[in-house]
């Protein structure tokens, strides 16, 4: 299992943003979630997921969004699971714990924890979901506005109509964005996190 704990950023100086938060990871993870967003305490919530790739577009969500340090926990949760993330126990949560205090004080403030009876180490995984968010964050906002259209299944030239812009341009905004390796990046992480927590 995968748990995710999300706390917000210079939350004494900001307003309180922790529901549009938990709105928007409903909105992207819809109904594969195992227990859902949660307040959990002050500017703090919750997650419990089982699939990697909903993890990832959970992270990168939030990263994009900005303002949030994530942590990413992989390991086992108690059972029977209760119908509140509140409630929950286990060793992903405990390493969420670890991972979002760590996830504080790195640059792209996100950070993965993975159990010491999995497969994988943290070692293994982190380094790369820290790259990619890297990667993302320096994306332009045109780059990104591509990406958005590309993501819900418009083809390139359909994104030259819809923004009103030259395939030529369209392509120079491909590159730049390194939009051709996002899938398959996706993918391999996607492998990677599911390899994290497969019992050794």
């Amino acid at each position: 299992m995968y748990a995710v704990t999300v706390d917000q950023v210079g939350s004494r100086s900001d307003d309180d943003r922790v529901e549009p938060a938990m709105a928007a990871v409903r909105a992207v993870a819809g109904d594969r979630v195992v227990l859902a967003p949660e307040r959990t305490a002050g500017d703090e919530f919750q997650l419990l997921l089982d699939d990697a790739g909903t993890v990832l577009d959970v992270v990168f969500e939030l990263a994009r969004a900005g303002g949030w340090s994530v942590g990413v926990g992989v390991g086992d949760v108690e059972e029977p699971l209760p119908t509140s993330t509140r409630a929950a126990r286990g060793e992903a949560f405990v390493r969420a714990r670890q991972a979002v205090e760590r996830a504080k004080e790195v640059p792209e403030h996100v950070a993965l924890e993975v159990a010491p009876d999995r497969r994988l180490r943290t070692t293994d995984v982190e380094p790369l979901v820290a790259q990619t968010v890297r990667a993302r964050e320096r994306r332009s906002p045109e780059g990104w506005e591509l990406a958005d259209l590309v993501r819900v299944g418009h083809s390139r030239t359909e994104a030259a109509r819809l923004l009103g812009i030259t395939p030529q341009a369209v392509a120079k905004r491909w590159t730049a964005a390194d939009l051709r390796s996002d899938d398959a990046v996706h993918a391999a992480l996607v492998r990677l996190l599911t390899e994290a927590d497969t019992p050794a």
